[in-house]
């Protein structure tokens, strides 16, 4: 099957592709820990303005791989509790990491995004997705609760009434629910996808690369932060941004009537 991450850099997008297609890209340790290394990698690359995941094979992430976790029934209870633990807690700075990486990340979603495909959908910071995707908590299918960041992300997005009818009944739902939901930015055909998230990435590479981390700082903390502490983080975000190069061209290129040619510091 290969490595069960792989990642390609052309010029300021990195495209990070999940590996694991006769699964349907099912997550399992060696793809968790391959993801939470290529995040790491990719967060203190200069040159990298913007960040790309997807998966391969026609389908984004259909959940944990329930065939390896089949394997583990055999252990008592307790051994099974402390194996699930320690996976789950492979799986957890992989979100960590995508909310501190300085630069936008796009989710770009087909196929099937379920269980933990749909927490690392939610991690990103813009979802685009086929029109044919299917989504679904589907954790309590399988007689667990919700993992990977979902119990926080979801409520946030859909609010807690609906957060709980999405894990509780982990029905399956489409890309216009979860467009109405607010779970995703766009909709396109799948055969357009690719090219409509690689010119938005194109977009977001070529824009003010500070500015970008320090709006995802401030909107992120926003959930947890009061009014007062807000507002100072914002005047010291502000500030950082205007002793950058891309803040002097933002001004002039306004003032002078041209487009504005970002470099990213």
């Amino acid at each position: 099957m290969g490595d069960p991450v792989l990642t390609n850099v052309e010029g300021p997008i990195a495209t990070i592709t999940l590996n694991r297609p006769k699964v349907l890209n099912a997550l399992n340790a060696e793809l968790a820990d391959n993801l939470f290394h290529e995040l790491a990698r990719l967060e203190n690359k200069k040159n990298v303005r913007c960040l790309i995941i997807q998966g391969n094979g026609g389908h984004f992430m259909a959940g944990g791989d329930l065939k390896s976790f089949k394997d583990e029934l055999v252990k008592e209870s307790d051994d099974r509790k402390r194996y699930f633990e320690l996976f789950v807690g492979k799986v957890h700075p992989i979100i960590q990491s995508m909310r501190r990486m300085p630069k936008p990340i796009i989710a770009s979603v087909n196929g099937a995004a379920g269980g933990f495909g749909m927490s690392l959908m939610m991690a990103c910071d813009l979802v685009i997705a086929a029109e044919d995707t299917v989504f679904t908590m589907a954790y309590s299918n399988i007689g667990t609760s919700p993992d990977g960041s979902s119990t926080w992300f979801l409520p946030r997005i859909v609010g807690l009434r609906k957060a709980m009818e999405l894990a509780l009944l982990a029905e399956r739902f489409d890309a216009n629910t979860a467009q109405n939901l607010g779970l995703i930015n766009r909709i396109v055909t799948s055969d357009l996808l690719n090219e409509h998230v690689n010119n938005l990435a194109q977009q977001l590479a070529n824009g003010p690369t500070q500015a970008y981390a320090n709006t995802k700082f401030l909107l992120n903390r926003s959930l947890e932060s009061g009014l007062d502490s807000q507002l100072q983080a914002e005047a010291e975000c502000f500030a950082e941004c205007a002793s950058t190069d891309d803040f002097k061209e933002g001004i002039l290129s306004f003032v002078e009537k041209r487009k504005a040619k970002f470099i990213g510091k």
